[in-house]
């Protein structure tokens, strides 16, 4: 006669730290941490990928189409920016590239979710972070549309109308198709000239 062995239970996690925005400012002005080399999202210190060629090629094809479309001061590579009021103490995201509603020089204090036109991440490992993660935090921030420009899959994958949390429209476009952005209707891009 056979027994099924005992049934086991899984060992409880070890516990962790949720960090708050408060607390990393006073790690980093203690000298306890450098935090340029990390993200806070939803409590998590991150620590930042380093960058590759394909994505730093990327970026800078992004950046320069995005400063063509919407001027040198609306255009920001990297800032960091604040999301919805429940996000904010436990995430302090740096999106890759931003588009204000106004030039950089008018705005005096952390850029908001107001201040936001388009928020785009370039992934070639964070896939599946920026698809999940990030796109959580910016749906619920209602920013208006949120591109992912997935290096590996040649392909952007645009977010759109933020509703409860989520966006109602996500769609990818192959490296061959053309599309706008929102604040942009007139002028097109096609993804394989940002890949």
């Amino acid at each position: 006669m056979l027994q099924a062995p005992p049934p086991t239970t899984a060992p409880p996690k070890p516990q962790h730290k949720t960090w708050t925005r408060e607390e990393c400012q006073t790690l980093e002005r203690l000298g306890l941490v450098e935090l340029e080399r990390y993200e806070l999202i939803e409590g998590e210190l991150i620590r930042k990928m380093s960058k590759k060629m394909p994505h730093i090629g990327a970026l800078a094809l992004l950046i320069g189409w995005l400063q063509m479309t919407f001027g040198i001061e609306c255009a920001m590579p990297e800032p960091s920016i604040d999301v919805a009021s429940e996000d904010n103490p436990t995430s302090y995201p740096e999106p890759d590239a931003v588009v204000l509603t106004r030039s950089f020089r008018r705005i005096t204090r952390s850029i908001r979710p107001e201040d936001i036109r388009l928020v785009v991440e370039v992934a070639d490992s964070t896939l599946a972070f920026d698809l999940d993660d990030k796109a959580g935090l910016y749906a619920r921030a209602a920013i208006s549309e949120y591109w992912v420009l997935d290096v590996n899959g040649r392909r952007l994958i645009v977010h759109r109308d933020p509703q409860q949390g989520k966006y109602g429209s996500i769609v990818a476009y192959d490296e061959n198709e053309s599309l706008t952005c929102l604040a942009a209707p007139n002028t097109p891009v096609r993804v394989g000239d940002l890949l």
